[in-house]
């Protein structure tokens, strides 16, 4: 085989050189080898809580972003991006380039966190067109099918599909559904696992997401990244100084400096494969930062619907198609990427829904600012503000003149009473336009779905009755504890998409002391009954890795007990986590549970 390669390529290259037409086929296959006869390669860098100051290009002397950097310096930058106060919105709206309540996200845990079945996302569009899909690093938009990405259009993913998760070292993680044990600090994981990927379809269009979940809590970082932090004076701060955390600020840089080292390890795979002039990249945050510390002056931080909560860099890099250094001056946002790249790319857009965003495409490639000007719409739990190129009203209704007040300190209304008046019918609008039944959630959680063999089912998601208490106020990588009681339980809504028998397994920590209790799980009319008959009793992880105190639950190391295979029919109901007799103190602390169709 590899002879007949060798020779297939000599005599390519022979038609090439004297000018002889070549066949279909052989043009193809020399088009695929250097990548210039494919459509461009997609990479797509989200980070989790970074906001736009924490990059040496936006004036923070504080830390150094060369890698990030270089991507505005070969490529263009948006002077104004806009995403969302929180985490999940903001990916919906990336993935759908529609406002997240229009996919009915309205929450950043217990199901909240996902979009409608009827959105097609990015994904689903590249793949249609013939590209390879892949995500790496932090979902947020649901665990199980039809919610998980395996299930909105990604071939490959690896990461977590949690809104934050307990430990960065070798934790546990999943690869297309099934639990596995990361390896070392997680954005080096991630990253390890995209230049994989972009290696292997290298010579095929690819689209990888790389949603990092840094600086986002706990604040773990790489002891070399540390170092640099740890005593470091800060130079620039924020615009209210007192209520900076000054080790938790170290520690966000820190976590952004190894941001940088992993993109120019990705940049330069790239590289190595000659495939940089064709291939797309965008690096963007999700919200503003997670702590008060620099971020140019801006008023607001992560959950706020001010600049400072909701502005992002964004910057795309593709030699060759978009000028170095150039700057858009053009209101961008989150909704504006599917219909961009989907432009830039030349493909069709697999949604037939009307999107809000629109295609930024033209000012990246030509400079010029063609697109109608249009407001860009914030808002998170009741919380609205509306941008305009000059304006922004706030939640309160107060109107800011961004071009003389950039942080906000001065309302003019009364100088602009008609701009107001303006705003407000516009943001009216659109709140009218949403669904009428926001946030009123009744989609259950699906076991079994037809293209699914496993389902998880975590904590996270269950509600719990009793005494029974979790690990931390926040779900997302809670597990329940203090089950002391048979009047106890735990529950999850649920619908079985297929009617099958399933295995079950169980997340659990238990000591040896506490060993023997027998506990059931039911849907409906059926039962499945078991017993806790060894014990695994780790220690709490989490807290010998925080460069700062964490305020989300620590972790263990939970391993799976097998309980036994149930026959769960087609339907909706409660699955019940339940004891039965609990002879010593407690039954187990509980993490997941886990369902593998058997049929």
């Amino acid at each position: 085989m590899s002879q007949f390669l060798t020779l297939h390529r000599f005599f390519a290259a022979v038609i090439t050189v004297y000018g002889v037409l070549a066949c279909d086929s052989l043009v193809a296959a020399e088009g695929q080898s250097d990548g210039t006869n494919k459509r461009p390669n997609v990479i797509v860098i989200l980070t989790d809580d970074q906001g736009w100051g924490d990059l040496s290009l936006n004036g923070n002397s504080n830390l150094s972003t060369p890698n990030i950097d270089s991507l505005a310096r070969d490529g263009a930058s948006f002077d104004r991006f806009y995403v969302c106060p929180v985490c999940s919105p903001t990916r919906a709206e990336f993935l759908t380039g529609r406002y997240h309540p229009r996919s009915n996200v309205y929450s950043t845990s217990a199901g909240g966190e996902r979009m409608d079945l009827d959105e097609m996302t990015i994904a689903q569009t590249f793949k249609a067109a013939g590209y390879a899909t892949a995500a790496f690093g932090k979902w947020h938009n649901g665990m199980q099918f039809p919610y998980h990405p395996n299930a909105r259009g990604f071939d490959e993913f690896y990461g977590f599909c949690s809104g934050h998760w307990g430990n960065y070292f070798d934790p546990m993680l999943e690869h297309n559904n099934q639990i596995v044990t990361g390896e070392g600090f997680c954005i080096d994981d991630f990253t390890n696992h995209a230049m994989e990927f972009v290696e292997e379809n290298k010579n095929t269009p690819f689209f990888v997401y790389l949603p990092y979940n840094t600086p986002h809590s706990p604040m773990q970082v790489p002891e070399r990244f540390w170092e640099k932090f740890k005593n470091n004076d800060l130079k620039m701060h924020n615009r209210e100084p007192k209520k900076e955390n000054l080790p938790h600020v170290r520690a966000a840089l820190a976590m952004c400096e190894n941001i940088d080292w992993n993109v120019g390890r990705l940049l330069k795979k790239l590289d190595d494969l000659k495939i940089t002039d064709n291939t797309i990249v965008i690096y963007f945050c999700d919200n503003g930062p997670n702590g008060t510390r620099w971020n140019g002056g801006m008023k607001g931080r992560k959950g706020s619907t001010d600049e400072g909560g909701v502005r992002s860099p964004m910057l795309v890099r593709w030699p060759g198609k978009i000028k170095g250094g150039r700057v858009v001056n053009q209101l961008g946002a989150a909704i504006d990427l599917l219909p961009t790249l989907a432009d830039l790319v030349d493909i069709q857009v697999a949604s037939k829904k009307t999107l809000d965003g629109i295609s930024l495409g033209p000012a990246l490639l030509t400079g010029k600012n063609s697109a109608p000007k249009r407001p860009i719409i914030s808002q998170w739990k009741g919380k609205t503000s509306v941008r305009t190129n000059r304006f922004r009203l706030d939640n309160n209704g107060k109107l800011f003149d961004m071009r003389a007040d950039p942080g906000q300190y001065k309302d003019v209304t009364k100088t602009f009473p008609e701009d107001s008046a303006r705003l407000k019918r516009i943001l009216a609008r659109q709140q009218a336009s949403l669904p009428a039944d926001y946030g009123k959630d009744d989609r259950p959680f699906v076991i079994g779905h037809t293209d699914a063999e496993l389902t998880q089912i975590p904590a996270r998601d269950g509600v719990a009755h009793g005494s029974i208490k979790r690990s931390n106020r926040y779900p997302n990588c809670s597990y329940f504890t203090n089950w002391t009681s048979v009047e106890d339980s735990i529950t999850w809504e649920v619908e079985v998409g297929a009617t099958s028998n399933y295995a079950v397994e169980v997340y659990y920590t238990c000591p040896k002391a506490d060993v023997g209790s027998t506990f059931e799980l039911s849907f409906n009319e059926t039962r499945l009954i078991a017993q806790v008959v060894s014990p695994h009793d780790p220690a709490v992880e989490g807290a010998e890795h925080d460069r700062v105190k964490r305020a989300e639950s620590y972790v263990k190391d939970f391993k799976p007990m097998t309980l036994g295979v149930v026959r769960l029919e087609k339907g909706k109901g409660t699955l019940t986590l339940k004891a039965t007799k609990i002879p010593g103190s407690q039954v187990m602390d509980f993490r997941l549970l886990m369902l593998k169709r058997v049929d």
